[in-house]
């Protein structure tokens, strides 16, 4: 007889209809509770029993965790707008079009208009040994099935690998970090706003979750300052497919140039490592030079100083080292050699 993997483990099923009363939960139930936003990376998990909640804490019916605000310093996206939303804002196309475009490259219209800001950022990485139940590193084991002689890990790092080489798999992380957006936390000790790159980590601090978020803890909002409103923006997404894939790359840039000079810049990079990576030091390097071909090939070269591919993943040096290029000169077209 066939083993059915598609009937979802036994939960109960808690719908709170307030933040609060969310955060309550959370902290109530600890380990034991599993965050549903949009429910389309939880509903694989479960449909698959490879996590087994005893409570699912759907947020579905916390309204004050949608919608898009501004304010005196920018604007505020609530952690369950969905991600079709915020393609369609007039405000985000205008001021921080960089993120409408990550979000409208997501998979495809009808998982944009179920998936929300808050799940995409939260995700759980892709690896297919990891989620297909194999007792590795990040699942509690003692090896990396992708970084062995037979490994599979064409969509893996090529940076930051620590025992795991699973990169993280959002779209719309980039361009957040380029926009120098705060992820805003609910924990046991009140709200905590961190920034948008510190909201990740690497196996290296702690290889079985993703994010910094603790038991008990909520993502309830991200901030975008007016600081890089209007910005000469640039965003780009690799993959096998045009619709549905996850990325095998992606790179998000906000610069401001004045007489052909870059002023300042930020630079994300994403599918490269096991955090999203915003390259500082490319920043550094690049502020006060011409935005124009010959300095991208710089920084494109120095974007992939350090890169350990894998077996079958070294393609994605030339590809970073390009992706980057276009980001700062905006150029359409470029060798991949």
């Amino acid at each position: 007889m066939a083993v059915i993997r598609d009937v979802m483990p036994a939960f109960d099923l808690l719908q709170p209809t307030s933040a609060a009363d969310a955060h309550k939960l959370l902290q109530q139930h600890g380990e034991q509770a599993w965050i549903m936003a949009g429910g389309l990376d939880s509903l694989d998990w479960l449909k698959d029993r490879i996590k087994k909640p005893k409570v699912l804490i759907d947020l579905s019916g916390v309204d004050e965790l949608k919608g898009i605000r501004t304010s005196g310093d920018g604007i505020e996206i609530g952690a369950m707008t969905t991600l079709t939303e915020i393609a369609n804002s007039p405000v985000i196309n205008t001021r921080y079009s960089v993120l409408s475009e990550a979000v409208s490259v997501v998979a495809s219209p009808q998982i944009r208009n179920q998936g929300t800001l808050g799940g995409n950022v939260s995700q759980d990485t892709r690896c297919w040994y990891y989620r297909g139940g194999w007792p590795c590193y990040r699942a509690g084991g003692n090896t990396c099935y992708a970084d062995t002689p037979v490994g599979r890990n064409r969509e893996h790092a090529i940076f930051g690998a620590n025992r795991c080489v699973a990169v993280h798999p959002s779209d719309s992380v980039p361009a957040l970090i380029a926009l120098g957006a705060k992820f805003v936390l609910l924990t046991p000790k009140g709200q905590k706003v961190v920034d948008a790159e510190d909201y990740f980590v690497g196996p290296e601090i702690d290889i079985t979750n993703m994010t910094v978020l603790q038991p008990g803890e909520l993502l309830t909002a991200i901030r975008i300052p007016s600081t890089w409103a209007g910005a000469r923006f640039y965003f780009e997404k690799i993959r096998d497919r045009n619709v549905w894939d996850f990325p095998l790359m992606n790179v998000a840039s906000a610069m401001f140039v004045s007489g052909g000079v870059i002023d300042r810049i930020r630079l994300a990079v994403s599918a490269v490592a096991p955090r999203p990576m915003r390259l500082k030091h490319v920043e550094r390097a690049v502020t006060g030079k011409p935005a124009e071909a010959s300095t991208g090939e710089m920084a494109g070269r120095m974007a992939v100083e350090g890169a350990i591919p894998l077996q079958f993943n070294a393609y994605k040096i030339p590809l970073m080292r390009n992706l980057v290029k276009r980001a700062i000169a905006g150029v359409q077209e470029s060798s991949w050699t």
